[in-house]
């Protein structure tokens, strides 16, 4: 008798659906289509003459080298962890490294929060929409999506309040340059956000993957940085989740958790049951790396993704239709397209595939509820200027002949 497989395989388990962007991503990849799709760094941003000299100076010294090769501590490289907890406290968020977890990237980071905080029908809210593969991590564990509505300024207090009202007590929220909108919350939202949050006892997870992308505007202060717990470790409402991979390369895959002892100490466990720890010769290249690169590096990348997200920026300007609206990120990676109500963006995708040659995500992926059947994320970063005007052109005069059928 063979193995009945999808008897086998747990109902956790079963609950994961294919990422729309990574199955987007192997036919985006054909050189004719031009990509809006990916949200991935432009690999010719990557600081390989850094990374180059740092894998040398490592493996060049004897005992450093070897060391790097041994395991390590689940917790992460103390180095590390200072370096991060320093990071931190020059944005405001002052903490103690036993406040840091290092883990396999932010992606990571969702997946062992989401074992630790949710099972089966707890509530978690999220922002409408949210990033998708965060909404991966959690519905492993089969939760009860809260979505809330968005303005300009953030979160919808009254959807906020309501939510945790009726008895939620998570939520996940992008407060800068949001994947996919590329929105960031105004400082008196992000302040009654926490105040909310703290009026319930509530949880809140802060991706905080694209912060330090910022291309103008005034820096505000995360939500952990407005999280005061006076100096205590073991205390706050806000888990933060950061990563290299938007400012050094997604390949190291190191991120990091940021929060109260207590939850540390029981992730430290899962970490030790999962994988032992992130490699160690990756963490020791970031830290050299990221100690050598920053800030002058995030400088250069600040420079050209502006200049790739105003060369979008303008197009859209000069080319869509009466109808189209989008955001006007201030960072990151992403420009948010609102269409005329008549239009599916998963209808216009592939037309855009097969006529255009343009590839972009269809919004609906984003929503928690599945709606937004009219949006789409666009990404600036990986194209050339010249094929972003291009292709927001052909974009564009598809979406016009869509609208007059």
């Amino acid at each position: 008798m063979s193995v009945q497989w999808n008897e086998m395989i747990v109902a956790d388990a079963r609950a994961l659906r294919a990422s729309e962007i990574r199955d987007l991503l192997k036919v985006a990849e054909r050189p004719e289509i031009i990509s809006f799709a990916g949200g991935v760094p432009d690999p010719k941003l990557f600081p390989l003459a850094t990374f180059n000299d740092v894998y040398g100076d490592l493996t060049g010294d004897e005992q450093a080298g070897r060391r790097s090769l041994q395991y390590s501590i689940s917790e992460g490289l103390p180095g590390l962890r200072q370096w991060v907890t320093d990071d931190l406290a020059a944005t405001g968020a002052v903490r103690d490294i036993d406040n840091i977890l290092i883990t396999c990237g932010a992606q990571q980071g969702l997946d062992m929060l989401a074992r630790l905080l949710l099972e089966p029908g707890r509530e978690i809210v999220l922002e409408k929409p949210s990033y998708l593969g965060a909404m991966q991590a959690f519905s492993m564990r089969r939760p009860s999506y809260v979505g809330i509505a968005m303005d300009e300024d953030g979160p919808v207090i009254a959807e906020l309040d309501a939510a945790f009202a009726k008895g939620a007590r998570i939520a996940y929220l992008s407060p800068d340059f949001q994947n996919p909108t590329g929105r960031s919350y105004s400082l008196d939202r992000r302040l009654t956000v926490l105040e909310t949050a703290r009026k319930y006892g509530a949880v809140i997870l802060e991706d905080a993957a694209y912060c330090k992308l910022a291309y103008e505007g005034e820096s505000l202060p995360s939500l952990l940085a407005l999280d005061d717990t006076q100096g205590d470790p073991d205390a706050g409402t806000v888990i933060q989740l950061g990563t290299f991979s938007k400012t050094l390369a997604p390949a190291l895959r190191i991120g990091w958790i940021t929060a109260p002892r207590p939850v540390i100490r029981q992730l430290v466990l899962m970490k030790q049951a999962g994988d032992l720890h992130v490699s160690t010769i990756n963490q020791e290249i970031a830290l050299r790396a990221a100690s050598k690169l920053f800030p002058s590096h995030l400088e250069t990348l600040q420079d050209a993704y502006r200049a790739k997200r105003d060369v979008m920026l303008n197009a859209l300007a000069d080319f869509m239709p009466e109808g189209v609206s989008w955001s006007r990120p201030q960072g990151g990676m992403f420009v948010w397209l609102t269409l005329p109500d008549n239009i599916n963006s998963r209808e216009l995708l592939i037309d855009a595939m097969e006529d255009a040659k343009v590839a972009f995500v269809p919004g609906q992926a984003f929503f928690c509820d599945q709606s937004g059947i009219n949006t789409a994320r666009l990404s600036f970063a990986t194209e050339s200027s010249e094929r972003i005007r291009d292709g927001i052109e052909r974009l564009a005069l598809l979406i016009r002949r869509k609208d007059n059928q």
